[in-house]
């Protein structure tokens, strides 16, 4: 019988998961995926959008936009609230921020109005995958953690490839307010789903110790098929305290700065892919159609990654697979640049190319997952993700600039592709011990 908090959390390290923890991972999974579709609606809603209100592509671009900007200021605020309030309440919280948010945009009826709507739910959408990555990282033991979280970010690219299909349909059927009234629909009927099936973290409830933590504790305990104990020791006081602050306290400091860097280099590069895919192959002479296949296959190239990654963490440590796919990621999205002489080839070069910038994106959520301590966990993920965010935006505004100063595909590909050799410096440089 455990008897104290150290010992409860040595149990859950060692002990194989029990049926409700993989239930809860198997639900944080799809949470993600819901996060995916959620984020792709307005680029599928986008041109029955302009059609119907006449709206041009800057006025639309403000649109697309304000959901990258909610996303950003969701994984820092609410990741940070998951800290404070528990990872259960903050998820539901995101919830339903993300339905009530895709249900009023089936209301909007101008660019203001549907800007501020997508602004809201992007909170929700980057609270989320702050919530998610924690919760699934002390839902885990020692051995599968690496694996769970990996699954768990691999979500996002299922969701992203399963809802757009399905927002094809809709379009191809009716208007595009039908894709946020699914998402809103499908988000509703995952409150009751988190509800009854997702439990607080006991690392958290252990950390934070919130009244009757004693029998919450031990409720959950009784449910993953352990025994109940007589009592917790003190919290650690060796912990940080839940604020911003001690993200950047000398304990810290130097985790939290190496991961936000890693994580914003290395989104440059692979937005660099994801957004200018389309754009370089139409330039090399190919249709517009074909384009859009290439990109189809880099995302599938990107879920092959991802999935690949997580089986391997099972084996070999994170930080070794993320380092060698970042890597790997430079030389590839260099060779894009080179240019194909054949529609395939230029296919299985994207495919490739998203393979291994997905991967290492993917391994990257682990080691964040795994570096920060329970109290902070939330938070920093929050940060390091909310911050890096903007290397999504900057990455196709830098490719973007360069090739408007008339520089060449091939310079270009290799610029960015150091996005992805930053990283992976960054990583060197921070301290196998600390990825926990």
């Amino acid at each position: 019988m455990a008897s104290n908090g150290t010992d409860i959390r040595r149990l859950l390290d060692e002990a194989p998961l029990g049926r409700m923890q993989i239930a809860a991972i198997i639900l944080c999974i799809l949470l993600n995926a819901l996060d995916g579709f959620d984020v792709l609606a307005i680029s599928f809603a986008s041109p029955g959008i302009a059609a119907e209100w006449g709206v041009d592509r800057a006025a639309l671009g403000i649109v697309l936009s304000m959901e990258l900007i909610g996303m950003a200021g969701g994984s820092v605020l609410l990741g940070n609230l998951a800290d404070r309030i528990g990872r259960r309440p903050t998820i539901l919280l995101c919830l339903i921020v993300m339905a009530s948010g895709m249900l009023a945009a089936t209301f909007s009826n101008s660019v203001v109005s549907l800007s501020a709507v997508r602004l809201v739910t992007g909170l929700g959408i980057g609270g989320m995958l702050a919530c998610t990555n924690a919760m699934v990282a002390e839902l885990a033991n020692v051995r599968t953690r690496s694996l769970a979280v990996a699954l768990m970010a691999a979500g996002y690219p299922i969701g992203a490839i399963l809802g757009g299909s399905i927002a094809s349909m809709l379009l191809v059927a009716g208007g595009w307010r039908d894709v946020f009234l699914f998402g809103a629909i499908v988000t509703g009927i995952f409150l009751p789903l988190a509800f009854f099936l997702l439990p607080e973290s006991i690392g958290f409830l252990l950390q934070k110790r919130p009244q009757n933590v004693l029998a919450k504790v031990n409720a959950l305990l009784v449910r993953m098929g352990h025994s109940a104990v007589d009592a917790l020791s003190p919290p650690d006081a060796a912990a940080p305290k839940a604020s911003f602050a001690a993200l950047f306290s000398p304990g810290l400091l130097r985790i939290t700065l190496l991961l936000t860097a890693s994580y914003f280099a290395h989104i440059m590069t692979f937005y660099f892919i994801l957004k200018w895919v389309p754009k370089i192959v139409v330039d090399m002479g190919f249709a517009p159609s074909a384009a859009g296949g290439v990109l189809v296959w880099a995302n599938v190239g990107g879920l092959g990654g991802a999935l690949l990654l997580s089986m391997l963490s099972w084996r070999i440590p994170v930080r070794v697979l993320v380092i060698a796919a970042m890597l790997i990621s430079a030389v590839m999205v260099t060779l894009f640049g080179q240019g194909q002489s054949s529609l395939s080839g230029l296919a299985l070069v994207a495919a490739a190319a998203g393979f291994f910038t997905n991967a290492a994106v993917v391994g990257l959520y682990a080691i964040i997952a795994q570096s920060f301590p329970t109290s902070v966990r939330g938070g920093g993920t929050g940060v390091v993700i909310g911050i890096g965010r903007g290397g999504a935006a900057l990455g196709p505004i830098i490719a973007g600039l360069l090739f408007s100063l008339n520089f060449g595909l091939p310079l270009v590909a290799l610029v960015m592709g150091c996005g992805s050799l930053f990283a992976a410096a960054a990583l060197l440089m921070l301290r196998p011990a600390a990825v926990r």
